[in-house]
Order: structure tokens, then sequence, then C-alpha cells
């Protein structure tokens, strides 16, 4: 993947911004398309301060959809290249028939209490952190994990811009 530099993403039009940074944040474009009214930024730690007050910004339900478009950890079914590389680093993509069960079987017990997907930063963690993470954070209560789900995706989106941008 070719680094975009800041000031080429300053330099965008909306047009080209949503295209270049609309996959950092799930499924969700609208966060890249807000965030470019925002420009020009000075860092790019300023950028992802901008795109995280719009999701915050954004109101419960549409959070609460922003957070149903994520993928559940270790699908089969087809999610974005992000995602497919993120999970791929952390082993979701060869587990075990009975480890996919389990993911799977914990996946839905987390989906049927908080009405998202369980959302975790894998860079650097392996199945056994994911399964230990997904344990951890059943018990929770609704308004926590949801929390916790967004600082999760303010570590995700942190490492993609990273990767993306350079200073």
């Amino acid at each position: 993947m070719t680094k975009l530099t800041l000031s080429a993403v300053n330099g965008m039009n909306r047009e080209a911004f949503v295209e270049a940074l609309g996959g950092i944040f799930e499924h969700s474009p609208w966060v890249a398309a807000k965030s470019w009214e925002a420009r020009p930024f000075r860092f790019r730690d300023e950028l992802h301060e901008a795109m995280m007050g719009v999701v915050r910004g954004a109101g419960a339900e549409t959070i609460d959809e922003f957070l149903r478009a994520h993928p559940d950890l270790g699908t089969r079914l087809a999610v974005t290249d992000y995602s497919a590389a993120e999970q791929s680093g952390a082993g979701l993509d060869r587990l075990t028939p009975e480890e996919y069960e389990l993911l799977s079987s914990l996946n839905k017990e987390y989906v049927g209490k908080f009405g998202f997907p369980f959302i975790l930063a894998v860079r650097g963690k392996n199945k056994d952190d994911i399964l230990s993470s997904m344990k951890e954070r059943l018990p929770r209560g609704t308004e926590e994990e949801r929390e916790e789900a967004l600082a999760q995706i303010r570590r995700i989106t942190g490492f993609r811009l990273a990767d993306l941008i350079e200073e």
C-alpha cells in the first residue's frame, strides 16, 4: 500500500478524501465525508481526532448502526480488506473447526446481549488473546461495552491511519 502524505490528504476534494479514507471506519464512509470539513490537519492524530469526533457526535441510533457495521471476528463471510488483513494477522483465518465453533458461539452470545458484534483491535493479538477478551467482556453492562467498543475502534482506526498516512 502506498502511503499518502498529510499534505496530499489536505489537498483532496471531498470525493477523493472519501475515496482514500472512507474505508478506515468499517463500512462507514460518512465518517470521512464529515471529517473533510475540518481540513487542514496539521498532524495525523488531529485527523484521527476529527474522525472520532464525527463518530462521537453522531446520534445514539447512528452509533448503534455504526457498531453493527463491524464484522464478527473470525467470520467466514466477506469482510473489508482492512479487516481481512487484521484478522489474518491474528490467526483468525486458520481456526480449527472447534475454535471456529467456540468463536462463533461467543460472537452469537455477545451480539445477543449487546446488539452489536464484538469489536477488538486484534493487531498484536492471537486467537487465544481474542477468545480471552471475549470471555472477559461478556459479563459487562451494555453502556460499558459500548464505550469499550468505541475505544477499540479508536485503536483500530489509529493503526489504519498510521499505515496509510505518513507524517
